[in-house]
């Protein structure tokens, strides 16, 4: 599950995300789409129905990250993916 949402985080244009060495958590780094992290967060839940956290609720040095879990099912870390990549195209569209 780890590598399904790291791989498919780095084929997202504008999306960078370092696999963990453990939990179960990633960190990828949105700055590049030109959003902050909480409304790049709520963008997500509001209209595509994926959860994340705002890296800045880790702190200011969180800004440009999102915190997302793999605690889930593959074939449900795939929808999140699409449905993220849609966000981010949506993103750009808007620019």
């Amino acid at each position: 599950r780890r590598d399904v949402i790291v791989d498919g985080l780095n084929q997202i244009d504008g999306i960078s995300c370092k696999r963990p060495l453990g939990a179960f958590y990633v960190f990828p780094n949105i700055g590049k789409t030109g959003m902050k992290s909480k409304p790049f967060a709520d963008l997500l839940l509001d209209e595509f129905g994926v959860a994340a956290l705002s890296g800045t609720a880790f702190g200011s040095y969180g800004e440009g990250y999102l915190r997302l879990s793999y605690a889930n099912s593959v074939e449900n870390i795939k929808k999140a993916l699409k449905n993220i990549e849609s966000a981010v195209a949506k993103i750009k569209q808007n620019a």
